[in-house]
């Protein structure tokens, strides 16, 4: 489990390209500092397992199902992507609960400046929209946000500075793919009330 509160922006070293997947070598001195193999790193928000280690550089197998999901596949090295560590038990959750299991790419829309913030539209894959509210939590490539505002073509979400100096965000521009994680709360509510509604024989 993760927390959307990125730890450091890392740079794609190498990628193999094999048959049915790719396999990532990935630079992060923060991340690195104590991994070792099995261990789970978020790779702008999609959970990865550690193969190895190597100094400040970790590998990682990515299957076909996850490049096709996410936007990992549009990666190349010299990427920076946003890292974080699995939370351990004794943590403070300061974001919200993030699998890193991808349900969608959206599409960042726009970007309005303003002194102090920037508020940045994405788009919504058909069939996301629906756990996506006014005040909830959204993973953005990995990063814990506050949707403020939701309409039929995308959300809307504020990017304060440290943000947009500490992620990926603060470069992303119109038209690039990003990951998103809706709120895991959310959709197992919605299976257990569908679970329950009249018609299922519950």
């Amino acid at each position: 489990m993760f927390t959307g509160i990125v730890e450091e922006l890392g740079e794609i070293a190498e990628i193999e390209t094999l048959r049915d997947a790719a396999r990532l070598s990935i630079r992060g001195k923060v991340v690195t500092g104590d991994a070792g193999h099995g261990d789970s790193i978020a790779v702008n928000g999609v959970c990865l397992t550690v193969v190895d280690v190597e100094g400040e550089v970790f590998t990682a197998d990515v299957m076909k199902e996850t490049l096709d999901r996410s936007s990992l596949g549009a990666l190349s090295p010299g990427s920076r992507v946003n890292l974080e560590r699995a939370v351990r038990a004794d943590q403070r959750l300061g974001g919200h609960i993030v699998q890193g299991h991808v349900d969608g790419t959206g599409v960042l829309l726009a970007r309005e400046p303003d002194e102090h913030w920037e508020v940045v539209r994405i788009s919504l894959p058909a069939g996301l929209g629906r756990y996506v509210v006014e005040k909830g939590s959204i993973a953005v490539d990995g990063v814990s946000l506050t949707v403020v505002g939701v309409d039929d073509e995308g959300f809307s979400v504020s990017l304060i500075p440290t943000t947009l100096r500490l992620t990926t965000l603060g470069a992303k521009q119109p038209g690039d793919p990003v990951n998103l994680e809706v709120d895991v709360i959310a959709k197992h509510v919605e299976r257990l009330v569908n679970a329950y509604a009249p018609g299922n024989g519950s």
